[in-house]
């Protein structure tokens, strides 16, 4: 069952994406879509799912909200006393209709962490609880996972987290330089 911790995450993270989609300020714009992706990053580390949380919040919340601020930092803002921009009712709908529909596939997903899912019961889980310390010599079980059996995929987010990191720091090079 949800938590109430989690219920409150999950209307801030729609209350930003809202907001992201109505603001007419860039800026306000920017700094909900922040908090949106840092909303993202907590759900994925309640899910256990820490690797991804840090991903999205080092690439989303972090290197994007910067870039999109050094973007407006070097554009104009229209003169426009407008604080919300008009709702587009037809894409509203088409959007509501979306989430509607895969948020009735949630309530088929077991609960986080069920010893009787199909992830549970999986030969593949079982084998890696109990061979990851004698294949990895590594105590913690998804550390085991994420270090040596998917160790291809765990080099390939730090590769993403790490080109972010060093496009960024080019781009603010040349804005301090430039």
């Amino acid at each position: 069952m949800i938590t109430p911790v989690e219920a409150a995450l999950l209307v801030f993270i729609l209350c930003c994406a809202v907001a992201t989609a109505l603001l007419r300020d860039v800026l306000a714009a920017i700094i909900a879509f922040g908090a949106y992706s840092l909303g993202i990053a907590i759900i994925w580390v309640f899910l256990r799912a820490p690797d991804v949380g840090l991903t999205e919040a080092s690439v989303g919340a972090g290197v994007m909200t910067v870039l999109l601020l050094l973007t407006i930092a070097k554009t104009t803002r229209p003169p426009d006393d407008r604080t919300f921009e008009q709702v587009n009712v037809p894409a509203l709908a088409v959007s509501v209709l979306l989430v509607v529909s895969l948020s009735a596939t949630l309530f088929a997903l077991p609960a986080v962490g069920a010893s009787d899912s199909a992830v549970a019961t999986d030969k593949v889980t079982n084998y890696y609880l109990e061979n990851a310390y004698e294949e990895s010599h590594v105590k913690n079980a998804v550390t085991a996972v994420l270090a040596s059996y998917r160790g291809f995929d765990t080099f390939g987010e730090a590769v993403v987290v790490y080109s972010a990191g060093i496009g960024l720091m080019i781009v603010l090079r040349r804005e301090v330089l430039g």
